[in-house]
């Protein structure tokens, strides 16, 4: 039977940012910085995003799922906005969108993928 390793990437003490799981990488939501609008946050999870699927040796071309909360749905097409000039448009992930709660109500959106290697 082979081994798979699993590797954690930015682990602490309640999560890490990514783990690879054979060729599958999960990263933990990621939200931008409090106070700024759904724009600016949403560029700021996307570049997270980018930086952790780099430190697990792949890219937002190999994205299979993306989950989006939104605290509230009328930042949805801002936040489209961003996510569509940062998508690959020839590898899309399957995508789901919602609105909930965030972790504090200063955080505005958060995203979480899986990816392949």
């Amino acid at each position: 039977m082979p081994v798979v390793t699993i590797q954690r990437i930015e682990p602490g003490r309640r999560m890490s940012g990514a783990v690879v799981h054979g060729d599958t990488v999960y990263l933990a939501g990621q939200v931008g910085n409090p106070g700024d609008d759904v724009t600016q946050q949403t560029k700021t999870v996307l570049e997270r995003v980018d930086a952790l699927l780099h430190a697990a040796g792949t890219d937002k071309s190999k994205l299979l799922q993306a989950t989006i909360w939104l605290a509230d749905m009328k930042d949805f097409a801002a936040m489209n906005a961003v996510w569509d000039g940062w998508v690959d448009p020839e590898n899309t992930p399957a995508r789901a969108t919602g609105e909930s709660k965030l972790a504090a109500p200063e955080y505005l959106v958060e995203i979480i993928v899986v990816a392949a290697r």
